[in-house]
Parts: structure tokens; sequence; C-alpha cells
């Protein structure tokens, strides 16, 4: 590494599997290995393998995990790693984390390095949390006394302290992770690797974590690559990104720019209707479907299906997360006292917004249709689609409230 600012560099890194065995496979394709080998041949079974696409079958029984893989990293920087699941992120964790080797390429990096792959990563079951802290700095190099003054710190970080001399097999997975993660956080490692292993600690943990990646990060000038499918975690926490696809990188640069093109990507398929064609339910929505443009600040039109076994009362709400699933946006026709009355058979209500309060970005729909006792469908996003860019107007009431940013009201009716 030429250049004394890149910490971590990837060279063309691939990893292959094969698949249905463990190890390398047969003893007659570890013996062609070998005589390839000793003639200063290539490994043969790298010319053969398919893209890793795990959502078809393939006709390889090889596949490439990773794929020519080449990236650097600077000190201090703290890097994202996004993706859908087997995209190949965690793969290649393990191979910057010497957790595995890879199949051709190379890891050039300075410094220890320090990783979060999975709850508990090193940690010792039969060892209490304070033994399995020691232990963990003994295999970053720390010595015992670097430990010992930062053992309070970590205790204290990790809110473990009446447990730190139990045995970390009665720990719970968030009480794990909450120690793992202290543990790596403060025995200043040079590079910290953590995978989504966050997910499993509480709210609150999350926000001390993603405190403490950036403070080791600006303060200490300490390295992050950071793991995750929450989009507002590695937004507001890394200053650049990757985005990966089938063990290959697709986009890097700038966080944002990296984010959007993933939201926008084909890995969504935006729609504006919904269906199914019968359900075991007694109640339920047959048919959704947006009557309008989705546009910032114009009308917001929508029709609803339902199919109803009996006769009830009930009311409908429809709510509008980000694509990470934080709820932004909510009608619910109980706002403005609206209950409908569906007779046996198909049921239609319309809604009319005067003006969506939404800024132009990427968002799922969700649709909810009870009582105050009873839900007779609810449907999690349902639909993904896109905001358009316009001018917000400032029409209707507006309020915040059930987590939700905006609550508006909204025209209702029904009909058979």
């Amino acid at each position: 590494m030429n250049n004394k600012n890149i910490i971590l560099k990837a060279e063309n890194i691939s990893k292959q599997y094969r698949l249905g065995t463990v190890g390398t496979g047969t003893l007659s394709h570890d013996l062609n290995r070998l005589w390839h080998k000793i003639r200063g041949k290539e490994d043969p079974y790298l010319k053969v393998g398919e893209v890793n696409d795990r959502t078809s079958k393939g006709s390889s029984e090889y596949v490439w995990a990773l794929k020519d893989i080449n990236f650097e990293v600077e000190a201090g920087e703290v890097l994202g790693i996004i993706g859908k699941n087997g995209a190949g992120k965690s793969t290649l964790l393990k191979i910057l984390s010497k957790v595995t080797s890879p199949s051709t390429g190379s890891i050039k990096s300075r410094g220890r390095i320090a990783s979060l792959l999975e709850v508990g990563t090193g940690f010792n079951p039969e060892l209490t949390g304070r033994e399995n802290v020691y232990l963990n700095g003994a295999i970053l190099g720390m010595t015992k006394k670097e430990i010992t003054s930062k053992l309070d710190e970590i205790i204290e970080f990790s809110g473990c302290e009446r447990y730190i001399d139990t045995p970390t097999k009665r720990y719970s997975s968030g009480m794990t992770v909450r120690l793992a993660f202290a543990v790596a956080a403060f025995l200043e490692p040079e590079i910290l690797v953590v995978d989504e292993v966050l997910a499993v600690g509480d709210a609150e943990f999350q926000k001390k974590a993603i405190g403490k990646m950036q403070d080791i990060s600006k303060e200490g000038g300490r390295t992050v690559l950071f793991v995750s499918h929450n989009m507002v975690s590695v937004q507001n926490l890394c200053t650049k990104a990757i985005l990966m696809e089938h063990g290959k990188i697709i986009n890097y640069g700038d966080t944002k720019d990296v984010i959007d093109f993933y939201l926008s990507h084909d890995q969504i398929n935006f729609s504006k209707e919904y269906s199914v064609e019968k359900s075991e339910k007694e109640v339920y929505i047959k048919n959704f479907k947006v009557l309008s443009d989705i546009q910032t600040g114009q009308s917001f039109h929508f029709k609803v299906e339902i199919e109803s076994k009996v006769s009830v009362i009930t009311q409908f709400a429809l709510s509008i997360s980000t694509i990470e699933s934080q709820p932004i946006y909510q009608i619910y026709s109980g706002h403005v006292g609206e209950s409908f009355t569906l007779n046996e058979g198909k049921n239609t209500i319309e809604c009319r917004v005067d003006s969506l309060p939404l800024v132009h970005g990427v968002y799922e729909m969700n649709l909810w249709l009870g009582t105050s006792a009873v839900a007779y469908d609810f449907l999690k996003g349902v639909i993904n689609f896109e905001v358009i860019e316009g001018a917000i107007k400032r029409n209707g009431p507006i309020s915040s409230k059930n987590g939700y940013s905006i609550i508006q009201d909204a025209n209702w009716k029904i009909y058979g």
C-alpha cells in the first residue's frame, strides 16, 4: 500500500464454495488440485462456477460467493456494506477478518482487526463475562495491564455489571452482543468490523453503539466496516458505502448516492396495486389500487375492495413507512369519526387526500382493516412505490402521534 493513509486494501478477492459438501469435495478433486499445484498450474476448479444467486437453480456444483472484489479504505473512514441477503457481505467480512481465506486475491491491512460477525463471536460460554473480556483482549494482542485499564469502561458501557462474573452461556443474545461490542470497541483495534449483530440489541443500545462507532472513527481515527440492512443507521454513520449483489460490487462511493441507487435499483419492484384471489379470513382486503399519481403536494386517491362473509362495522387505515420500515404517515378513517358498514360480499371504499405531504423518495405501504377490538386484516409492506418530487401544499389539518410523523385527515366514501 503506497498511500500511507490507506489502512485496508482488497485486491481481486474471490471466494468459491462447493455446494452440498463439507470441505473441498471428493478425493479425486483434491488429488486433481494437488497435481495442478505440483506442476505450478492454477486450481482447475476456479475456472468453473456460477454466480451466487440463491433464488435460482444452477447447473454447476460450484458457486462464487465473491467475485473480483476491489476497494480501499482510508484510516478513520466508516465504510458501509449493504445489499440483499446472500449478496456476499458476511463472506467478505469473514475474509477481511481472516476467519476464512479467499480463493483468489489478497487482503492488505495495517493494525489489529476486531470483528463482531455473530452474537458472541470469540466468547467461551463456560467463562464469565469478565474472563471473556480478558480472553478477547489477549486475542487482539492486548496485555493484561491494558485490558484492566479499560475494564471498568467496558462493563459500564455494556450494562452487564450485575452479570459480569456469571458464565456467558447464561446471557441472553442481547446481553452477549452488548458485552462483545463493548470489548471490540474499547480495546482500541485499528479496524472494527461489525456485521448485522447490533440488530439483536434494543433501541437504546443500538443508539449507544452507533454513537461509539462515530466516536472511535472521528476522535480515535480508527476505521469501521459496518454491515446493516438499516439504511438510516448506514446513512448516519458511514462516510462511504459499497453495494453488493450476487458476490460483486455494483456501486461504490458516497453513502447517500449508493443508498439512493440501492433503493431505486431493480432490487425493489414498484407497484400501485395489490390483489388476492381468496382468503380464509372472514373479512379481508381483496384489492387495493392507487388511482392517482403519487406526487408531493398533489391529490392522493385510492380505492379498496373488501370481501366480507358477514355484515360488520369496521374502520380502515393506510400507513406509509420508509423502505427501512420507519413509520412516517397515516390516514385513518377513525380520525374523522368515519366507520363503514360492510355487507356480505364485495364492498368498496374510496379515499381522497387533497395534498400528499411526502417528499421525493421510496416508501412502502401498509393496510389495516378492523376496529379497536379486532383487526380483520393487516398487510405490511404490501406495495413499494416512489413519490415523485413536487411542491408541498399546506392544506388541511396535519398532526403527529401514534409513532407517525404525519397524521392527515381525508375524505372517505363507501359503496357496494
